[in-house]
């Protein structure tokens, strides 16, 4: 996987190499001189300006999203690699790099199924019950959309729904019984056209049943599991950015346990990652 070199300053790919740049931990850098608009630049490959190499950027958020905390992360950069990051650095690799990622992965195509299952559940931001909100096709194991509120209701239900459908508009979603979903699906789904719903919603309600929406649930487990490792997220502003990182831990990075395989791969999205596929992601979202 290449990254095609650009002009900084007008995008222009006409240029000729023009000695280097020199850093203390990423040693010497390509330098161009662009022949449309004769600016110097290097090429930004997803980690212009960034202090630290590649490597040990993309080993700290595939670690820290993989159930290591960033102070653990810390010490383990330390002890096996003698680089001295803080925990705090840490933690801004992975709200900079999840959000790029984020951005470039919601608009790649996807060859999803037809059932999908959505939820919410709790989540810990300094001892506040925030909430969290998903939704996976079952087929291929991929997380369609998620959300991040304060609260649970109908409004807050669509917007998440809108969400959900955004890689596609499946022939039905399942929910459990939620007083909120209703009325969310009633406003974004009934057509009058139709007299009907061009998504149907299946409930399943754990007091009628006795049986969960496990489907949706078993992904909650582990996201919470993480979450908890980290003691809960901190930041408003950043909580919903380091859930994006989980997603895409889930979706482009881990095989799922069940399946095998990474879900993207099952979903018809081939960017030929390498074994960094962190690494990979990042060039391609810097394209």
């Amino acid at each position: 996987m290449r990254n095609q070199i650009k002009c900084r300053y007008c995008k222009a790919t006409e240029f000729v190499k023009e000695g280097f740049r020199r850093t203390l931990k990423r040693g010497k850098i390509q330098k161009y001189k662009c022949l449309k608009c004769n600016h110097y630049f290097t090429n930004d490959d997803g980690f212009f300006r960034m202090k630290n190499t590649p490597k040990i950027i993309t080993m700290s958020i595939d670690m820290y999203l993989s159930n290591l905390s960033s102070r653990k992360m810390r010490n383990q950069l330390i002890r096996h690699l003698q680089e001295k990051v803080s925990h705090q650095t840490v933690l801004d690799w992975v709200r900079k790099y999840s959000l790029k990622v984020h951005n470039y992965v919601e608009n790649l195509g996807y060859n999803l199924g037809d059932s999908f299952y959505a939820d919410e559940t709790v989540i810990n931001r300094n001892g506040l019950l925030d909430k969290f909100w998903a939704c996976v096709d079952w087929d291929t194991r991929l997380i369609t959309g998620v959300h991040y509120s304060l609260a649970t209701n109908p409004n807050e239900a669509q917007e998440f729904l809108k969400k959900a459908i955004i890689k596609k508009k499946p022939k039905y979603i399942q929910t459990d019984a939620g007083v909120f979903y209703p009325k969310a699906f009633h406003k974004l789904f009934y057509s009058n056209k139709i007299k009907g719903y061009t998504v149907e919603h299946k409930i399943q309600n754990y007091q009628q049943t006795r049986i969960h929406n496990y489907k949706i649930e078993t992904v909650f487990m582990k996201f919470k599991d993480r979450v908890n490792d980290f003691r809960g997220l901190k930041a408003l502003w950043s909580a919903p950015i380091i859930l994006y990182g989980l997603v895409i831990q889930h979706n482009f990075i881990e095989p799922h346990t069940s399946i095998k395989k990474v879900p993207c791969e099952l979903a018809g999205v081939d960017l030929n990652l390498s074994e960094n596929r962190w690494l990979d992601l990042i060039k391609l979202a810097s394209v």
